[in-house]
Parts: structure tokens; C-alpha cells; sequence
């Protein structure tokens, strides 16, 4: 029974700590630029404000464990991908990356403010444990890679993953700054940016010219693609 009633405690603790997020989530999703705080995500909840605190000691920590869900859920879904034996395509890899992180409205908005949260208001042990865990899911889904592409060296995965994540939240970060000054072509040459074409691009370019030509192009990051 003593055991039983821990299993139970362990279950509940776990929906309240997905509640949590969800709710976080959802007040994200409706205003990007903005943060909640920890009353309105309590509110959205249906929680006590000192309930969330019990889970999340700070609003950062509860933005950073909220990114680390969204990462995780791609890290996932690409390592099982990887695991099975058939061949993987670049339009494969890209539309796993479109549906995680472009199609999710709250991805690339809270990826780039966790990414400065980090170096100036995170709990140094909270950030570093993040760091942690996102290094093994690096180097697990970096081994597939490698297993998949021989022209890969050793680590070559985790570059090619990294480089991939910086052409991602960089160009976000551009098309971003490109849409605050109205879509004019003040900062852009081209007067025009497409993210999920200037994405596709550049990705297709990155891992062709690391894995090689064999890997199928396409001129934008597949919309939807069964990966």
C-alpha cells in the first residue's frame, strides 16, 4: 500500500509538473512576445502561485524546463528515427526540424530567450544540469547520424546537429529583426525573407556539403513530410 501511494503521489506530481508547462505554453503561444509570470501561468493553470513556485523556484527555470520539453520532443523523435533501418533523406531530417521548430509556435521564440536567460539570469546549477542532459541527446542523436552517413568522422554528427541548430535560431533571429522594421529591405538585400525558404537553402547547402551530394535537396523545409 506504502508503495502504491508513492507510485500515485509520483503520477500526480508529474500531470501537475506537465499542467504547469502546458499552461506556460499556451499563455506563450497567445502572446510570443512577451513572458507570463508565474501568477498568470499559476492562473492559466487553475494552481496556487505558491504550487507552481514548489515545481519552478523562478520564472526562468520554468521558461528553461519548458524549452528543454520542446527540445526533447525533437531529440526523440529524430533518435527513433535514426534507430530504424531505412535510408535517411535530407527532406527526412527537414521536416522533422520544420515540424518541432518552425511549425511550433513557441519554439524559436523561447529557444532565443532561454539562450540569453542563460548567460545572464539562470541559477548557474540550473543551466549547467540543462547543458547536461542536452549534450547527451546531442551525442546520441550525432552517433545516428553517423551510423546512417560513413562520410561522417567521429563527432561529426554533433557538428553537423550544431551547425544546424545555429543556421536555425540565427536566421529566426534575422527574419525577426527583418519583420520589426516593417518587412522593408533596410536589413535584408533581397527586400524579401521567406524563413522557411532561406531555411531550407541553407540547411540543404550545410549537409550536402558535409554528408555529401547523394542526400535528395529541397528548396524549402518540407511542410508536413512523413519522416
Amino acid at each position: 500500500m506504502v508503495i502504491r501511494h508513492r507510485a500515485l503521489l509520483a503520477e500526480d506530481k508529474q500531470e501537475r509538473h506537465h499542467a504547469i508547462l502546458d499552461a506556460a505554453a499556451r499563455l506563450l503561444a497567445r502572446s510570443p512576445d512577451r513572458v507570463a509570470n508565474v501568477a498568470e501561468v499559476a492562473d492559466e493553470a487553475g494552481l496556487a502561485k505558491g504550487t507552481v513556485y514548489l515545481y519552478f523556484p523562478s520564472k526562468e527555470e520554468l521558461l528553461l524546463a519548458l524549452h528543454e520539453r520542446n527540445v526533447a520532443g525533437f531529440f526523440e523523435a529524430m533518435i527513433a528515427r535514426l534507430e530504424r533501418p531505412e535510408p535517411v533523406t535530407l527532406d527526412c531530417m527537414l521536416a522533422l526540424m520544420r515540424r518541432y521548430m518552425v511549425d511550433d509556435p513557441t519554439y524559436l521564440p523561447l529557444a532565443t530567450r532561454c539562450l540569453g536567460l542563460m548567460a545572464t539570469q539562470m541559477p548557474t546549477e540550473a543551466a549547467a544540469a540543462f547543458m547536461e542532459r542536452m549534450t547527451d541527446r546531442l551525442w546520441s542523436a550525432g552517433a545516428g547520424l553517423e551510423r546512417h552517413f560513413p562520410t561522417l568522422p567521429l563527432g561529426g554528427g554533433v557538428v553537423l546537429l550544431r551547425r544546424s541548430y545555429a543556421l536555425i535560431i540565427g536566421l529566426w533571429q534575422l527574419s525577426s529583426a527583418h519583420a520589426a522594421q516593417g518587412g522593408e529591405p533596410t536589413n535584408c538585400p533581397t527586400g524579401q525573407f521567406d524563413y522557411a525558404q532561406e531555411l531550407g537553402v541553407a540547411l540543404a547547402a550545410l549537409w550536402e556539403g558535409t554528408i555529401g551530394p547523394h542526400l535528395p535537396a529541397s528548396g524549402a523545409v518540407p511542410a508536413n513530410q512523413e519522416a
